[in-house]
């Protein structure tokens, strides 16, 4: 098995809970407990602009409306990505994704990457998520880990950048998943914690892959993938957990 340049503790969308989730603020304040490694949601503008947003429309975490891929940057940019989680964050602006890549290139932070496609548009967007990537992180030690739920995308972003890694992300495990994890040339599988067991455990690394777990935020669960010996947790309570 392949080194693993990754960290075991990751902080889900920068900071979990704690501050506007996809922001810089929550990246700066994950990093504040401090974690390493962040994952957070990359999708694409009308225009072409990777930039972070989980859902595929805006009304949940800013102040507009509609579909978030049907809109182009200039106005994406202007939305308020904060005052929904608190005061605090009032005025918070949408990360563009190279926004995010400066950050932490230039502070040694590690990122998985999920490629979140606006529905429809799941090549496309793992194409130029990952050109975007390897470019910004060019001549950087650690490349970031692409992850998706999506096969069309991690095929897509597999034919665009083959060098960077990838990894499948499961909410079930749907037939034939493992052999399409194989296929795109995957070095892990994110799967919900509760997916894994000595026998899922023992599959995936002897094909040579790495074990990862979303969203895990209690004690008795982290204790039992450790136990498992998975290899990536990724989590809402960076105050409860201590990545050292």
């Amino acid at each position: 098995m392949n080194p693993w340049p990754y960290s075991r503790w990751v902080a889900h969308r920068g900071a979990g809970k704690l501050a506007p989730e996809n922001t810089l603020a929550a990246l700066r304040l994950g990093a504040h407990y401090g974690y390493r490694m962040f994952e957070c949601d990359v999708k694409l503008s009308s225009d072409g602009v990777p930039f972070l947003l989980h859902d595929a429309t805006l009304q949940r975490t800013t102040n507009g409306h509609g579909t978030a891929g049907d809109k182009d940057w200039s106005e994406l940019s202007r939305l308020d990505a904060g005052s929904w989680h608190s005061r605090t964050f009032a005025g918070e602006p949408l990360p563009a994704f190279e926004q995010v890549a400066r950050f932490c290139t230039g502070n040694g932070f590690l990122l998985n990457v999920e490629i979140k496609p606006t529905p429809g548009h799941e090549a496309e967007t793992g194409s130029l998520v990952a050109q975007h990537a390897a470019r910004l992180w060019h001549g950087q030690a650690v490349a970031p880990l692409l992850s998706s739920f999506r096969p069309e995308s991690l095929q897509a972003a597999m034919a665009a950048e083959p060098q960077l890694p990838r990894a499948l992300l499961l909410d079930t495990l749907w037939d034939g998943w493992f052999g399409v994890a194989r296929a795109l040339g995957c070095v892990g599988i994110v799967c919900n914690h509760a997916l894994w067991s000595e026998e899922t455990v023992a599959t995936v690394k002897g094909a040579g892959m790495r074990c990862l777990s979303y969203t895990v935020n209690d004690e008795w669960a982290a204790s039992r993938l450790i136990a498992l010996g998975t290899d990536g947790i990724i989590t809402d309570r960076v105050d409860l957990f201590s990545p050292a």
